[in-house]
């Protein structure tokens, strides 16, 4: 998700969201009352200062809008079509936007906000945590980082690797890995895709440098601590959730691990991938084994299955990209919300242009925080890309119903929403709503015996990407406090691929290696911590939905298609972005405050069953 703002996520200090236990027998009226008439009483005491912080906020929201208006389009000139032009005005723009960003973030540290009413104080912690790179004031500084940051973005998407006597992108790369039963191959591949992140190892370690002068600057002791701020806790407190919430939902992992091992075992034999211990990364039908829907052919579940494929069927219906982007529009407008706007359609990119470079990673962009919202995508008819453009289009929707907040709230209740929102709806492209739209005929519809099955494509995308989600940042976390040396990086990487996702490469990697360049999200700067959250949400927000529907079957077989009840809840949770602490909003649509797994367990719970007994006489861990 691309959102073109100085600010990142939504920042709120925790006092704000904590309560105070009140006397059983105490009367709520009168300590409403009371607690008003302190309120009063204080800004009265703090009126001039409380007076300048809201003028200075105002001011600073509008430089902060006017100059994200500007730099959101020479990013999205520059993502779209990659020359040396686009990247040099992404780098001006870019530094810009650093120094005004960190210029208010510094000013605003005149104002204390312990005595500023719970707007404002919000307002005024997201000014001092929200940037995601920060620059020192220091002379050159900004600009530096500008030029470093635009770059490694540049030699992401431009990077190709020849194989075969033809240099290819990440797409047709890609497209090898998930394709491809030869593990020579694979293993060709794979590391050719690595060999375009060994000139940004550099280049990151002295962006991180310079990004942690910035974290010093504005009060923090390292990124990692600014970018875990950002959660309405502590950072201490937010590492611990996201620890609960993993041992939660760990065990489910371990035996799809167990039984994706024991079935490769029995496609390549001893020698490429053993019966006992980690996994071979390249194996697993993705470019960094974080999704392992691809191979569902080798590891699919001996149990009936439904009759169609779902890419095949696609591609049977006459569909293309732009039919592929109508119909996830189609989903959230049979919700009760508004189509998007002609300039979508005029100004997105779908597919793959010819003639320019581009970054093809998937992405929603908000270019105005009003109307210009757009999608950028080598679009392709495929079920992964149809479940890709429900989540961008979760991204757009949601961008659109915040547009009338302050410019600080216009981004999601925290990052973690805004992730969950797209993949929420993909979890209601069930069989009964592919019969809805006519990709499949009322025959066609399988049975509870198939249920099996269908989890464990699913499982295969949403189970084995969440220790994946973790790694990313669990390695990033190292590295921006100065724990892990750049030295260190890629041993670093795969201790902790190992550790949390039982992977190991299909070699032992060469000494200048710089792995985690190789995925989008490290040389793109874009915090992954989120991405594990949403998948946590996206089922409580399920789970919340299907119950708010009525419905009283499986939850993996609910959709809410249609359900304009459903929609009008779900819609009014998106209006909210980030105008009030996290803790509310999820309570307002799920009615609790707190990030639950439970909802996975539930959800996967048939299949959970048939992995143990299939697990039975298998070594499982690593």
């Amino acid at each position: 998700m691309k959102r073109l703002t100085l600010t990142t996520s939504a920042i709120a200090l925790s006092f704000m969201i904590a309560a105070c236990t009140a006397p059983e027998k105490a009367d709520e009226a009168t300590l409403d009352t009371a607690e008003s008439v302190a309120v009063g009483v204080a800004e009265a005491d703090h009126s001039v200062e409380i007076a300048e912080a809201r003028a200075f906020l105002e001011r600073a929201e509008a430089e902060l809008a006017a100059q994200s208006r500007i730099a959101a389009q020479a990013y999205w000139n520059q993502a779209t079509n990659i020359t040396p032009e686009t990247n040099a005005a992404a780098a001006a723009a870019g530094a810009v936007s650093t120094k005004l960003a960190v210029s208010l973030a510094n000013e605003s540290k005149q104002f204390d906000v312990s005595v500023l009413p719970a707007d404002l104080a919000r307002k005024m912690t997201m000014l001092r945590t929200g940037i995601t790179i920060p620059a020192p004031s220091t002379p050159g500084a900004a600009e530096e980082l500008s030029q470093i940051t635009t770059g490694l973005d540049a030699t992401y998407g431009t990077g190709k690797f020849t194989y075969k006597g033809e240099a290819l992108n990440l797409d047709q790369l890609s497209t090898i890995i998930e394709t491809s039963r030869d593990p020579e191959e694979l293993k060709a591949v794979w590391e050719g895709w690595r060999t375009i992140s060994v000139p940004m190892k550099d280049d990151y370690a002295r962006m991180v440098e310079i990004a942690n002068e910035g974290a010093n600057e504005l009060g923090f002791e390292s990124l990692d601590q600014m970018w875990l701020s950002g959660y309405d806790m502590a950072p201490e407190e937010m590492e611990a959730e996201v620890q609960r919430l993993w041992t939660q939902v760990e065990p489910l992992y371990e035996e799809l691990h167990c039984f994706t091992r024991a079935k490769l075992n029995d496609e390549y034999g001893d020698d490429v991938q053993p019966r006992t211990g980690p996994i071979r990364a390249d194996l697993l039908g993705n470019m960094w084994a974080q999704q392992w829907s691809s191979i569902y052919d080798v590891v699919k579940p001996d149990v009936p299955g439904p009759s169609y494929d779902l890419t095949e069927r696609l591609q049977e219906k006459g569909y293309d990209a732009i039919k592929m982007v109508e119909t996830g529009e189609a989903f959230f407008t049979s919700l009760g919300l508004d189509p998007l706007p002609e300039t979508f359609w005029e100004r997105s990119m779908i597919v793959r242009p010819e003639g320019r470079e581009v970054v093809c990673h998937a992405s929603a962009w908000d270019l105005d925080d009003e109307e210009d919202v757009r999608i950028k995508m080598c679009t392709e008819v495929n079920s992964e890309d149809f479940y890709t453009v429900h989540h961008e289009l979760g991204h757009n929707f949601y961008q659109r119903a915040y547009k009338d907040q302050d410019y600080l709230y216009k981004t999601g209740a925290h990052d973690g929403f805004h992730e969950a929102i797209g993949d929420f709806v993909g979890l209601s492209i069930t069989p009964e709503y592919l019969e809805q739209i006519n990709l499949i005929t009322e025959e066609e519809k399988p049975g509870a015996d198939a249920d099996t099955a269908l989890l464990m494509q699913t499982a295969l995308d949403k189970i084995a990407f969440l220790p994946f989600a973790l790694t990313v940042d669990g390695w990033r976390w190292g590295v921006l406090s100065g724990e892990t040396a750049p030295d260190a990086y890629n041993t670093s990487w795969w201790d902790l691929r190992l550790k949390n996702q039982g992977l190991v490469p299909p070699a032992s990697r060469p000494a200048d290696a710089f792995d985690p360049g190789a995925k989008y999200h490290i040389p793109g700067n874009t915090p992954y911590l989120r991405y594990f959250l949403s998948y946590i949400l996206q089922f409580q927000f399920h789970k919340a939905a299907c119950e708010q529907a009525g419905w009283e079957g499986p939850l993996h077989r609910c959709s809410i298609y249609d359900n304009k009840e459903v929609g009008e809840r779900f819609n009014a949770m998106l209006e909210a972005g980030a105008s009030q602490p996290w803790p509310d909003t999820l309570e307002e649509f799920t009615g609790t405050r707190q990030m639950d797994g439970s909802a996975i367990i539930e959800y996967f719970d048939p299949l959970m069953l048939y992995l143990k007994d299939q697990n039975a006489t298998e070594s499982c861990g690593w």
